[in-house]
This record gives C-alpha cells, structure tokens and sequence, in this order.
C-alpha cells in the first residue's frame, strides 16, 4: 500500500469514527477545516508550489 493510499484510509477512518461520536455537521466541519487550516498556514511561495505541482499532475 502506498503512502497517500494509507493516509487516505486513515482519513476515511477518522472521518468514520468522528461521525459515531459528533453530530453529522460538526464532523463535517473538521473534515474541511482542517486540511483548509493547513493550506492557510502555508506561507505564499509554499502555496505557489502547490497550486503548481496540482496542476502539472492534471495534464501529466
């Protein structure tokens, strides 16, 4: 199993396991607000760097 396909995974169960035990709206909140979170702390040349990279990947 590759590294993305295991974070995936982690993330699908987390995602899981906070809908048991939240209500399905606070849930959903974290599982937006904190990826949004981490891109807001990148500082600008970080982010560049992203958007270039996520869009090298679309056209291959």
């Amino acid at each position: 199993m590759s590294k993305n396909a295991k974070i995936a995974a982690g993330g699908v169960a987390v995602g899981l396991i906070l809908l048991i035990w939240l209500p399905w709206w606070a849930a959903l909140l974290i599982v937006l607000g904190v990826p949004a979170a981490a891109y807001l702390a990148l500082d600008p040349a970080q982010r560049r760097r992203l958007r270039r990279g996520s869009r090298k990947q679309l056209g291959r």
